[in-house]
């Protein structure tokens, strides 16, 4: 009767490590995996590292424009130095591209809006984020939530090429199409790259 029980007692603690196993490796497959951007543009190279934890439904929008092919070929439209670059909707004729429904304003995420930071650009309606975006080129905390209104939504971050952005911020600029702070040599998206391995 002993034997039997310890022959019990055994095979139950086999399947327990089995099913232990199982749940570990399926909380494996839904873990989420880290995003990473990587753009060429005419400027140079840079890549953000998406933080899809914090900031899931801008980041998802984002990799859905991305993914499509839909920053290749625009522009970085407004760039202030000591301020921002922003880009994600216009070619290099100042056409604004078309977008997909705007999105929930994720600003109360605990993400700040500091320098090499990206964040969804808006309109002053809080939750009219499409497709643009912009990157803090000094840390902008006015812009966070709960300063001045609900914010602007944090879910990135410039992990290599920030010199790239500085650059960019600091480009002569013009007036076209009734815009200001358009660079008067176009910043080109040439490509942005989708991985889930840091890049090298």
């Amino acid at each position: 009767m002993r034997l039997a029980v310890l022959a019990f007692t055994a095979l139950f603690s086999l399947f327990s490590v089995a099913d232990d196993a199982t749940k570990d490796a399926a909380q494996g497959d839904t873990a989420v995996k880290t995003p990473y951007a990587t753009f060429k543009t005419s400027e140079g190279d840079f890549v953000i590292q998406l933080n899809a934890e914090k900031a899931p439904i801008s980041v998802e929008n984002f990799l859905s424009y991305a993914k499509e092919g839909y920053y290749n070929d625009t522009i970085f439209h407004r760039v202030i130095k000591d301020f921002m670059v922003q880009g994600g909707g216009f070619t290099p004729k100042m056409v604004k591209k078309a977008t997909k429904n705007a999105i929930k304003n994720e600003a109360d995420n605990g993400l700040l809006n500091n320098r090499g930071t990206v964040a969804m650009a808006r309109t002053m309606d809080v939750n009219s984020a499409t497709s643009q975006f912009f990157v803090n080129v000094k840390n902008n905390y006015f812009l966070n939530n709960g300063y001045r209104d609900f914010g602007y939504a944090v879910f990135g971050e410039v992990i290599k090429g920030m010199d790239v952005i500085d650059a960019m911020a600091n480009a002569k600029t013009t007036v076209q199409n009734g815009m200001r702070d358009v660079p008067a040599k176009p910043i080109i998206v040439k490509e942005v790259i989708i991985s889930y391995d840091a890049p090298k």
